[in-house]
């Protein structure tokens, strides 16, 4: 795989979106970043504002979400719009890379846990850098499994998705770069 024919598919906002589009970037990666209009992003190479009927696609009840994620979300019309935004990088990528935190109940923190609970039902190639763990997971079918030495995590696919919390820790930015570099260098 040459990465002259990989796409990374993000958000674009602040934190760890932000950190995989600028290690894209610096390796010469295409970036293709879902968002809508009126939505805070940091990003701007390779946006692509999904217009209304565009972001309907990406529907999903709430009320399925939060009984998925175990948890209660909000209903208000951004929250919504970022959950559709989301199903067009997991829809995008065929292999999900997260930057986040991995609860009790096998689900992300946070709305980042969308996307990845949707790369698990759509059985896409899922890890996590869990920053609290300070280590990368993998989900395989029905649990997550650290990896380790040889088996760390690299970009096998053309279409890749990056994203994750805003609230990026060093260890966190560490655990992207170290990726691209594994996958590019």
């Amino acid at each position: 795989m040459k990465k002259e024919d990989c796409i990374l598919f993000s958000g674009g906002i602040v934190g760890a979106e932000a950190e995989f589009g600028a290690n894209a970037e610096r390796f010469g990666i295409e970036e293709v970043n879902f968002t809508f209009e009126g939505h805070s992003i940091v990003r701007t190479r390779g946006l692509r504002v999904l217009n209304h009927e565009e972001l309907q696609n990406g529907d999903v009840s709430l009320e399925y979400v939060s009984k998925l994620m175990n948890r209660k979300y909000t209903t208000g019309q951004v929250f919504r719009k970022v959950l559709q935004s989301i199903w067009y990088q997991i829809n995008n990528g065929q292999e999900i890379f997260v930057i986040g935190e991995i609860l009790e109940d096998n689900t992300v923190k946070g709305g980042t846990g969308w996307g990845a609970e949707f790369a698990k039902l759509c059985n896409k190639e899922l890890y996590v850098f869990d920053q609290t763990k300070d280590a990368w997971f993998k989900w395989m079918k029905s649990e997550w499994v650290e990896c380790k030495g040889d088996n760390l995590p690299v970009i096998s696919h053309m279409h890749f998705v990056g994203t994750g919390t805003r609230f990026l820790q060093e260890n966190g930015k560490k655990a992207i770069v170290d990726l691209f570099e594994r996958s590019f260098a």
